[in-house]
């Protein structure tokens, strides 16, 4: 359930990138849902930085579609479990993300990474954890070259 801005948390602030779940990242579009009087010292904070019609036309019609939410929603979940599926595979422990990336952790992160950019999948590590590794869900056609790169780790 989407958090409830009723006056009952007047110091929370939810932030939404619309970019990544939707695919449009390009759109450079995010939200900031507060109670005022905070809410105003945010737009203050923030200055005059206007829409542009387009991205207003293309976030409209995207937060109305809840068909496709939902399917993506569902699509995604899969991919997640499908993913950490792999990981599992490769002896890899999930550590924690979302459905849009999943962070696993192993013995050492800076091989596996090597030898996955090797074969054109890139990912993350972090400078505070040599164990710890990020990667992206692929889009649907990219699953077969992600399943052929875990194949040779």
């Amino acid at each position: 359930m989407p958090p409830r801005l009723d006056g009952s948390l007047p110091n929370v602030v939810v932030l939404r990138s619309f970019g990544k779940f939707y695919g449009l990242a390009g759109l450079r579009l995010g939200f900031a849902l507060a109670q005022d009087p905070l809410g105003d010292r945010l737009a203050e904070l923030a200055g005059p930085w206007p829409v542009s019609g387009p991205a207003i036309e293309i976030a409209s019609a995207a937060l109305a579609d809840r068909q496709w939410q939902a399917e993506t929603v569902r699509r995604l979940d899969r991919d997640a479990a499908r993913l950490d599926a792999l990981a599992q595979g490769a002896g890899w422990a999930l550590v924690g993300g979302t459905p849009l990336f999943r962070t696993y952790a192993l013995p050492d992160a800076q091989s596996p990474q090597e030898r996955l950019a090797a074969q054109r999948v890139w990912t993350r590590i972090f400078p505070y954890s040599d164990r710890w590794i990020r990667l992206g869900l692929p889009p649907s056609e990219r699953w077969e070259q992600l399943e052929a790169a875990f194949a040779v780790l």
